[in-house]
């Protein structure tokens, strides 16, 4: 967890965003609609995004989860984290930790050549627009809507990535 390993003993029947705040205190992933339609709960894990809210803790035994809490600590943010400050891709915030886990997960999947729906061509490396942002952040609500901010954001860092 975190880079780190945690011993944990649950319930089977716990998800793994309950395991993540009730259990290990770790709060920044937020419990939104808890049926994976909001993202306000994604982490990553093994690299890949995905949605805590939809999986059980006892099915990531010996998984590298990473939260918000694991990308940077204040003084010393992630660099997502900065450029989300930087651009004001939140307003009240609640998705924000969410968002920028997907976001981080998000170009390491263009890094890997994943297509996603909006790529025109299967056979070329996917290309960072504004679309394919959009299209691969969909999952991710942001009732404020801060997108725009959020594309910017993401933009950035994908900029000073490549």
């Amino acid at each position: 967890m975190n880079g780190e390993v945690r011993d944990l003993a649950v319930d089977t029947r716990t998800t793994l965003l309950d395991a993540l705040r009730e259990h290990l205190q770790l709060t920044g992933s937020k419990k939104g609609c808890d049926h994976g339609q909001c993202g306000a709960c994604t982490v990553m894990v093994d690299g890949r995004r995905i949605y805590s809210c939809l999986t059980l803790a006892v099915m990531h035994e010996g998984d590298e989860v990473t939260t918000i809490e694991g990308l940077g600590q204040p003084g010393n943010l992630h660099p997502m984290q900065a450029a989300f400050v930087k651009h004001d891709g939140y307003q009240c915030g609640y998705c924000t930790p969410g968002q920028i886990c997907a976001s981080v997960a998000m170009l390491e999947e263009i890094k890997a050549g994943m297509p996603s729906h909006a790529t025109a061509d299967l056979t070329a490396a996917p290309r960072l627009t504004p679309e394919e942002i959009r299209e691969r952040m969909s999952g991710n609500i942001c009732r404020c809507g801060a997108y725009s901010n959020i594309v910017d954001a993401i933009t950035e860092v994908a900029g000073r990535q490549a």
